[in-house]
């Protein structure tokens, strides 16, 4: 009995105990299954406040410079004439196919009038949807002809508030790419919020606003952020097409919408490239790097070189089987630029004479040192370029071959798509660095770069561990008081200012111009073809659609010969030598301009008529030193002796109008 009592007792117990290990059991599963659901709550409610922000923040930002172009140029209450001056440059040369397209009787005519304009260039019949960058003008008149919107919105309004719309897509994508990077919406807020205080230096929208880089780089943010997203490991097949197919889609549109995209597809070629050979991508490659660190170097300083003189060679093969020209001032000018001998080429002196194409002024960096983005993005920038040298050299230096798994394990402390961005941010500060005008492109990078990093945990991970301060504690202390003090800065010392740029109004005022264009429109026949600057004759093509002789989209070599014919107005040439080149591009008036003839804005050798004189051959005006082999000219200045109204130029041209900035002369017949 004892036996069988201490038999069901030990059996009880054992029952007991099975029971209680299964209420534990049961306990622990229901404490993960809340915490799960916990946090999925939690992941959803990130997601959606982040996302809120986002779309908030990017709507904020597209209010805010539409206020600004608004106040600056009282754009509602102006005439129309004045609002399409506002449309400077080659802005207004964009705008003015989108108003052809709106005036054309129908769709039909109006796509015809494009395939086969004869306005835009005087004596020749071109086709401007393959010349120009102008898809975007033809989209938006159809929609603006197929939507309901007549009534409550004007043309220029439709197309205006669509540039401005775009910068809330521009916003939101920066926000984005650095809400993948980092793992938190702060630093998309950051992000944002350092692009609209440095706007001087991230966007000029509101000031150009039909320019092709306002159009093109927010499809190109898209890009940046897809890209960002396809490296992450893991992917499922499902979220690595549908983000594909965002990668071809906004990389086509980017293509389509701007004529130097590519030179920014290479510079992303390059990136790719490099993570490519340096082994950091997720996905396995081409096993070249094999053998010791000295034989891998070597492999990858030959596969480097391979693939840059084959694209060489394939570049210029191609150009001559199909003899393209359209780039070749492009290279003339970075030729000079970087110091491979001086050229008298007219086309390269004009790139390198505008502030534009110069080297970065160091005062960008001090307005970006302003909001505290400088500091932020050189300090992110070292630490994580530490990080890159480190697993670049493991890399390099493994003899094994790798597979997937080791690469994943080697490239934890530096996650691919953060080492996509960091190459990116390098290759574009250093393409901003030499070339003014690509600054927008590396700003706005900047901006998501340092944000994305500063709420890096990764980051701070490796910085603490070097001072031998690493605590998960300390991380996430740093990760989110360093952001959310830079936003309270930001807030205290730009607000007040941004509020102030919103209450100061002002108004477009340029009545010279005015002027010129009404004069054009009821003096002139409709047929008649003008010569005169390229950025002058955009408005003329806009406000009056007169046929142009030549315009400000240089990108054709027949265009550059064109300008270079009728550039000759502000040389030392006679007057039988210029009417002779005007006539023959079909000109009946000339326009010319007292600020380009008398231009003090450029030092001695970068004013167009000292471009022109040593183009010529000929002594540039004024003291200072001239090469030994240019000569002194047979004939004075044109532009400055036809006011003369000398007997001489009298006879091939006639004054017909003239105010204090522009003469307009008429061409006469006979030669």
């Amino acid at each position: 009995m004892i036996s069988i009592r201490q038999r069901k007792g030990v059996k009880t117990t054992e029952v007991s105990e099975d029971h209680a290990a299964q209420e534990e059991n049961v306990k622990l599963e229901d404490k993960l299954l809340s915490g799960c659901s916990s946090t999925r709550l939690w992941k959803t409610l990130s997601f959606t406040v982040g996302g809120t922000i986002a779309l908030c923040v990017g709507l904020f930002t597209s209010v805010y410079l539409a206020t600004l172009h608004e106040n600056d140029l009282w754009f509602s209450n102006i005439k129309e004439v004045e609002r399409e001056i506002s449309f400077r440059t080659e802005c207004g040369l964009y705008y003015s196919y989108y108003k052809q397209m709106l005036q054309a009787p129908t769709l039909t005519e109006g796509f015809h009038g494009l395939m086969y304009d004869n306005k835009t260039e005087s004596m020749r019949t071109i086709n401007l949807l393959q010349r120009m960058n102008i898809y975007q003008e033809v989209f938006l008149s159809i929609l603006y002809r197929v939507l309901p919107i007549q009534k409550y919105l004007e043309p220029v309004y439709f197309y205006i508030y669509t540039l401005f719309g775009l910068q809330a897509i521009y916003v939101t994508a920066l926000y984005t790419t650095s809400w993948l990077l980092s793992g938190t919406w702060l630093s998309g807020l950051l992000a944002a919020v350092w692009y609209v205080t440095n706007r001087t230096d991230t966007t000029r929208v509101e000031f150009t606003v039909p320019l092709r880089e306002n159009w093109a780089l927010p499809f190109f943010a898209i890009q940046v952020a897809a890209v960002t997203y396809f490296l992450r490991p893991n992917l499922r097949p499902r979220s690595e097409r549908l983000t594909l197919l965002a990668i071809f889609v906004s990389t086509f549109l980017f293509s389509l919408a701007w004529q130097f995209n590519q030179f920014v597809m290479l510079v992303q070629a390059l990136v790719l490239f490099s993570l490519d050979s340096l082994d950091m991508l997720p996905a396995s490659k081409k096993n070249l790097k094999t053998g010791n660190f000295l034989n891998r170097l070597g492999k990858l300083l030959l596969h480097v070189f391979v693939v840059l003189c084959l694209t060489l060679f394939l570049n210029n093969i191609i150009k001559k089987i199909l003899n393209l020209k359209s780039d070749e001032h492009i290279f003339k000018f970075l030729k000079a630029k970087f110091g491979f001998g001086a050229t008298r080429d007219f086309d390269a002196n004009l790139y390198l004479c505008e502030e534009a194409f110069g080297l970065l002024p160091l005062n960008t960096l001090e307005r970006l040192a302003d909001t505290l983005l400088f500091y932020v993005y050189v300090f992110v920038l070292c630490v994580t370029a530490a990080a890159a040298l480190a697993v670049t050299f493991h890399n390099l230096s493994d003899p094994i071959g790798r597979s997937v798994g080791n690469v994943a394990r080697r490239t934890l402390s530096l996650k691919p798509e953060t080492a996509y961005n960091l190459v990116h941010t390098i290759l574009f500060g250093f393409l901003a660095l030499s070339t003014m005008r690509m600054k927008y492109l590396w700003t706005s990078h900047m901006c998501v770069f340092a944000s994305s990093g500063v709420c890096s945990a990764e980051l701070w991970e490796v910085l603490l561990k070097l001072i031998h301060l690493y605590n998960p504690k300390r991380i996430w202390v740093l990760r989110y008081s360093v952001p959310v003090l830079v936003l309270l800065y930001l807030c205290c010392k730009f607000w007040p200012e941004m509020m102030d740029e919103l209450s100061e109004l002002r108004e477009f005022y340029d009545p010279d111009t005015v002027e010129l264009m009404s004069w054009i429109n009821s003096h002139t026949p409709g047929k008649a073809v003008f010569a005169g600057s390229m950025q002058l004759l955009a408005g003329v093509k806009l406000c009056t659609g007169r046929a142009l002789t030549n315009h400000p989209h240089y990108e054709d070599s027949g265009l550059r010969e064109r300008t270079r014919a009728v550039y000759q107005i502000y040389a030392k040439r006679p007057p039988e030598e210029v009417h002779t080149l005007l006539r023959a591009l079909g000109a009946d008036y000339v326009i010319l301009e007292d600020s380009i003839c008398y231009e003090r804005r450029h030092p001695r050798g970068c004013r167009l008529r000292d471009l022109l004189d040593v183009a010529n051959g000929h002594v540039m005006d004024g003291p200072g030193e001239n090469d030994p082999d240019l000569k002194p000219a047979d004939h004075p200045r044109f532009c400055e002796e036809i006011r003369r109204d000398l007997p001489p130029y009298r006879a091939f041209f006639t004054r017909v109008f003239q105010n204090k900035t522009f003469h307009v002369y008429r061409l006469s017949r006979n030669k």
